[in-house]
């Protein structure tokens, strides 16, 4: 009988073994192990308005587009959803009206290509922008962590810049690409949230806006924008518009995302990747031709099914995805609220305990006189019963971080009580045993 065969870890890709790929499977797994503990930590879409016979009504509406708009026949149509498909994605062109309706942005449809969720999306941008070794990116920090995962299975090294209170430093950016070109590397993009990012919940203000596009084009710099939260402003917080949207110089690649405003099930994102490439026979084509020919080779085309759910939820609405989220919108600010006010009432003025007040979005950062790792989130959920996640998994160093990331996103203002109740004492007893370890010492 044949041995079998073992693999060790160092034989396989060194990313597989990598922080940053370890963090995503323990912050996707650790729900899993305390299903009673209240979840503070996940950056899902509020499930309240899911309906299953919304997606009959969806693929219907999509199914009617593709004959009665598209001009197809009943055995086109049936091809269409089907078959394999058009690698570019068969939603592209209601993608191009959605982006025109919502976000002010002019696309050709050809432009864009539809992925796997964006995180697909992302995936391909960066393969296609790491041409050789000298090649880094740059992410602004803390950085969402699949950003640094996807990088790492790319061997793509991923050089921090400050973010801060205005989203981004401007100055530290500069610094950065400068420094990075002295020490001969090449920096291809810098990777940011422009609206209530992931994990910091942080804005950049139109005036930065427009300098970080100036500083781009003085740097020679693309800039991937990544927007998954830009629709949903809290209360009156007038929405700004995308780097992409004050972009005439093709300088930004846009990622987007379907997730939170449509279906999280769907898996269904997208890239604009309008940049022109000379090709060596002397050929101008798309960036998004490119991207096409690696996906091609990732996972051949986006499930059509899944794709006919998306357009047909675009369909009925015009388009328009401010139209269609119109009660999460509601949600997401009411929790926003509660969650900033229940910190209030637990950490009154002179607590040691700080947050940020972001001005919509998912996400809220808490600072604490303590160290917040892995092992702290694995006692409260195991003896407090409430999951957050420790602000340095978005970090790419092991240097401490006493901060942890609250998401509003997928909770009732009763679970958001609850969690806060039993946050409250974990800080309390953190805070005890520090004073207690003070005192001896």
């Amino acid at each position: 009988m044949a041995e079998p065969v073992d693999l060790h870890v160092a034989d396989l890709h060194p990313a597989v073994d990598d922080p940053a790929l370890n963090s995503m499977n323990f912050l996707n797994e650790i729900a899993g192990h305390y299903p009673e503990a209240v979840s503070l930590a996940a950056g899902r879409p509020y499930e309240e308005f899911f309906d299953v016979a919304a997606l009959h009504r969806h693929l219907d509406t999509f199914r009617r587009h593709l004959a009665d708009d598209l001009g197809q026949s009943p055995a086109q149509v049936h091809r269409t959803l089907f078959q394999y498909g058009r690698t570019k994605g068969i939603v592209h062109h209601l993608v191009a009206r959605n982006l025109a309706v919502d976000e002010r942005i002019s696309v050709d449809p050809e432009a864009i290509v539809v992925t796997v969720g964006c995180q697909e999306a992302m995936f391909l941008v960066l393969r296609a922008l790491r041409a050789g070794p000298r090649d880094v990116l740059l992410a602004v920090t803390p950085t969402y962590v699949g950003l640094t995962g996807a990088a790492r299975l790319l061997d793509l090294p991923v050089r921090p810049v400050a973010g801060g209170p205005a989203g981004v430093d401007l100055a530290d950016l500069r610094a950065q690409v400068r420094r990075a070109r002295a020490a001969g590397l090449r920096p291809r993009a810098c990777y940011l949230m422009p609206d209530f990012a992931n994990p910091s919940g942080t804005s950049i203000g139109l005036a930065e806006r427009r300098r970080l596009l100036d500083l781009a084009g003085e740097e020679d710099l693309l800039l991937v924008e990544d927007n998954p939260y830009g629709l949903f402003p809290a209360g009156d917080v007038e929405r700004l518009p995308t780097l992409k949207a004050l972009d005439p110089a093709r300088r930004v690649i846009y990622l987007g995302s379907f997730a939170k405003t449509v279906l999280p099930g769907a898996r269904v994102g997208y890239v604009v990747a309008d940049q022109r490439v000379a090709g060596s026979d002397g050929t101008v084509g798309l960036l998004a031709d490119q991207l096409a020919k690696i996906k091609s080779m990732v996972t051949v085309n986006t499930s059509a099914v899944a794709q006919a759910v998306i357009g047909g939820a675009l369909l009925e609405h015009g388009c328009s995805l401010v139209a269609a989220t119109v009660r999460e919108r509601a949600a997401y600010a009411r929790n926003l609220r509660h969650l900033v006010d229940g910190l209030a009432r637990r950490f009154p003025a002179g607590s040691p305990v700080r947050w940020t007040v972001p001005a919509g979005g998912f996400f809220v950062v808490v600072t604490v006189p303590f160290r917040v790792d892995d092992a702290l989130l694995d006692r409260s959920a195991r003896e407090y019963g409430v999951l957050w996640t420790p602000m340095a998994h978005f970090y790419d160093d092991s240097a401490p971080v006493d901060a942890l990331r609250l998401s509003v996103s997928a909770v009732t203002p009763e679970q958001i009580d609850l969690g806060l109740d039993r946050l409250a004492s974990l800080v309390a007893d953190e805070l005890a045993r520090r004073d207690a370890t003070a005192g001896v010492a």
